[in-house]
């Protein structure tokens, strides 16, 4: 099987595939990130989807002061609910009053989170959605995590088994929820898993759009160290291979390759479920929505 990596030149003109593909695009921030940026409206496009990473210890006021922000200046808000940081159902209900509050947030990412144990009732995401408060709330849509490489978290033995039967169920829920659902992906390095991963997922009758999870121009001693710290499995070694070159260790990597070959698949087979590029600004939030502007098509409302 081929290797597809990051390409380390400057990028030729992007094809239309590319450009096409990497249109409508979101991206994530954290608080603290955000904070460093002047100007989000000078760097994303009009409408982009941004994700808040909710970081155990955040403060939950931190986070909807970001919402805010973002809002104000035009984007769609779309902040992390991780499960096993939330202690119960009050403080669940509270999270979501602020947000739609003081930011007018009405979308969500609800995942397990991070954490090896729950510090409160919930564990997983499902256990959020169980609850019916974001339904009762009016949220309009509602996004869950996909692993395409498995979670150890959840299947410590290396299967597949339980994310596959959780995601069977978020299916199930998609079709008796008012909101809109969709999968946003872990990010990762090569494209031949990820389509497998997406087309064994729609034979099994999950059929939510997937928004693949991409890491965005960063060192490469900077994409080892997140890959490694959320887990990132197989497609890890094409950072391993080119980390033997230590020439190459301080120039910044660029996921040219694996969305030009996620494109090609995209056009060669429209009803794929890979539906958006999400962008995980590894290596900072400028030069990744610097890297999407050059490379994408004029983006538009989001959709999907």
């Amino acid at each position: 099987m081929a290797i597809l990596t990051f390409s380390r030149r400057k990028p030729a003109p992007a094809s239309g595939e590319l450009a096409g593909f990497i249109a409508n695009h979101s991206i994530e921030v954290m608080p603290r990130t955000a904070a460093k940026v002047a100007d989000f409206k000078a760097l994303l496009p009009a409408g982009t989807r941004v994700y808040i990473a909710h970081i155990a210890g955040t403060p939950i006021e931190e986070m909807v002061a970001t919402a805010a922000r973002l809002a104000v200046d035009g984007f769609e808000v779309m902040p992390h609910f991780p499960a096993r940081i939330i202690p119960d159902a009050a403080t669940l209900a509270d999270w979501i009053a602020r947000y739609q509050g003081e930011a007018g947030v009405n979308q969500a990412l609800l995942l397990g989170g991070g954490l090896s144990a729950p510090q409160g009732v919930f564990e997983s995401s499902m256990q959020l959605m169980e609850t019916g408060l974001f339904d009762r709330a009016g949220f309009t849509r509602l996004h869950v995590a996909g692993h395409p490489e498995g979670n150890r978290d959840i299947d410590p033995d290396g299967s597949m088994k339980n994310v596959d039967e959780a995601l069977l169920w978020k299916q199930q829920f998609s079709e008796r929820t008012d909101a809109e659902m969709a999968i946003v992906t872990q990010f990762c390095f090569e494209a031949a898993p990820v389509i497998k991963w997406v087309d064994r997922l729609a034979k099994a009758g999950v059929t939510l759009p997937v928004h693949i999870g991409i890491a965005g121009p960063a060192k490469l001693q900077t994409m080892i160290k997140f890959a490694v710290a959320c887990g990132v499995g197989p497609s890890l070694r094409v950072l391993q291979r080119r980390a033997r070159d230590v020439t190459r260790l301080v120039k910044p990597f660029e996921p040219t390759e694996v969305l030009s070959n996620l494109a090609a698949h995209k056009a060669a087979h429209p009803a794929c479920n890979i539906a958006k590029v999400h962008f995980f600004p590894l290596g900072g939030i400028t030069p990744c929505a610097r890297w999407a502007a050059e490379n994408g098509a004029h983006d538009t409302a989001q959709t999907a």
